[in-house]
């Protein structure tokens, strides 16, 4: 069996998280649709610029390894997209459905944060200095979206959803 090393693991993760990007491109303007906050589906509309810029950023990796840029199935996304995509259609209509899709959102963000945030470790460990400086900039992104999710579930989504419970 051959010897794996932090380099073999680094390009497969970060494969790994081209494949999870790409995917999530494509998810983001049917969840913008989905909204039915402003508020949300511009926040979907932004981060879906946010998430190309992102793409860009890997593609720069790879072509500082000296690698074709290509993905790698991530199981894990595609389990988290998928149940974004059962939250849009069993709460549509439904008070709830921006606060199930922020929720949707945030699983989405927290791993390519847990992502992000490995990669920039190991970048810097390998002595990629450039390669670091792009993942830390996207990881930066990442927190903000989150934050910003967080701040639309407290100050109207998750009221709306709660609210319209105690009115029936």
């Amino acid at each position: 069996m051959v010897s794996k090393t932090l380099d073999d693991l680094f390009l497969d993760t970060l494969k790994d998280i081209y494949y999870a990007e790409r995917k999530i491109l494509k998810a983001l303007p049917k969840m913008a649709r989905g909204a039915t906050s402003p508020e949300l589906k511009a926040a979907f509309e932004k981060h879906r610029d946010e998430t190309q810029g992102q793409i860009e950023r890997l593609q720069q990796i790879f072509e500082l390894l000296g690698k074709r840029a290509v993905g790698k199935t991530c199981a894990a996304i595609e389990g988290i997209l998928e149940e974004g995509e059962d939250i849009l259609e069993e709460y549509k209509g439904s008070p709830a459905l921006d606060a199930g899709l922020i929720s949707s959102a945030q699983a989405v963000e927290h791993y390519k944060m847990a992502r992000y945030g490995t990669l920039h470790r190991w970048a810097q460990d390998l002595g990629m200095s450039e390669a670091a400086k792009l993942l830390a900039e996207t990881l930066e992104e990442e927190k903000s979206t989150d934050k910003a999710l967080t701040g639309l579930a407290d100050t109207s989504a998750n009221a709306k959803a709660k609210a319209k419970k105690a009115a029936a």
